[in-house]
């Protein structure tokens, strides 16, 4: 009774912003959807061929490549595990399927660093540039991931790149607020000192700010790569490959064992990504020191 009470108290100042939205939406699918349908093919040529270049290497190949490069950054424990855990991978059947999350998470991360550094770049030197991108990045990692599956399948049909697309849309805020963090955070003796050497502002940025900056931009990375992967795996409810296939078939049929295995390959690649991205932030850090 009270809800219907307030439903008859507000119906007639009633805001439609349900119909407004859907409005918008249709009014850029019918107006630009030829433009968005162009914008998404770059990257649905990285997609295809990361996708395409970890699913020609042989698994024993990526193993031994994964496990040096795990070494050389994080030292033989996270080697053991790393090699460990893709063997799991591949022991329980879904290898293929844990390439291709992992070349939408490759993908996504690369767009985002493509995009993400140069704005957050912008917004360190333009208090004013700031101010107006800060309710746009509110928006983005505030809005629930699912809200981004519709007018994503709209404007971009459904399939693994439309799950890329939106994977970079509710992963690249951190990636933009922690470079713009880490470039603030530069001590202003530092910059008094390059100056005083008479470097540019570009030889500041690139040799100054920027090395000092990296372990912050680094954990923006690291960030942004866990938000990648957790959106892929609900980018399969629009038609996106990958991890989230089992999880989502699962999820309908009620099989549990197969979520099961989908979940735990995502927990192990999850894993992987934040230690390898971790080592190499604290290693950047340390011959910055």
């Amino acid at each position: 009774m009270n809800a219907l009470l307030t439903d008859a108290l507000f119906d007639p100042i009633r805001i439609p912003l349900d119909q407004w939205f859907a409005n918008f939406i249709n009014w850029l699918t019918l107006n630009y959807r030829p433009t968005f349908q162009a914008m998404k093919v770059p990257i649905e040529v990285i997609l295809a061929n990361v996708d395409a270049f970890l699913q020609w290497l042989p698994p024993l190949a990526f193993i031994v490549i994964i496990g040096l490069i795990a070494y050389r950054v994080a030292g033989w424990r996270i080697a053991v595990f790393t090699m460990a855990a893709f063997t799991v991978i591949g022991m329980i059947g879904l290898w293929g399927l844990t390439m291709t999350t992992l070349s939408m998470v490759l993908a996504s991360v690369l767009v985002c660093v493509i995009l993400g550094v140069p704005l957050g770049i912008l917004a360190a030197r333009s208090d004013r540039f700031r101010g107006a991108l800060r309710p746009v990045l509110d928006v983005m990692q505030t809005t629930p991931a699912f809200v981004y599956l519709v007018p994503v399948v709209m404007l971009f049909s459904i399939g693994t790149v439309a799950g890329v697309i939106a994977t970079i849309i509710f992963a690249l805020p951190p990636l933009i607020r922690l470079t713009d963090l880490g470039l603030r955070q530069v001590p202003a003796d530092v910059i008094e000192a390059a100056e005083a050497f008479g470097s540019s502002e570009r030889e500041i940025l690139v040799k100054v700010r920027l090395p000092l900056a990296l372990p912050t931009v680094m954990a923006g990375i690291n960030q942004t790569i866990m938000l990648a992967l957790s959106m892929v795996v609900i980018a399969a409810l629009i038609g996106a490959g990958g991890l989230g296939r089992p999880v989502v078939e699962g999820l309908n049929a009620l099989r549990i064992g197969l979520a099961g295995i989908g979940g735990v390959a995502i927990v192990l690649l999850a894993i992987v990504l934040d230690r390898l991205t971790q080592a190499l932030g604290e290693e950047r850090s340390s011959n910055g020191a």
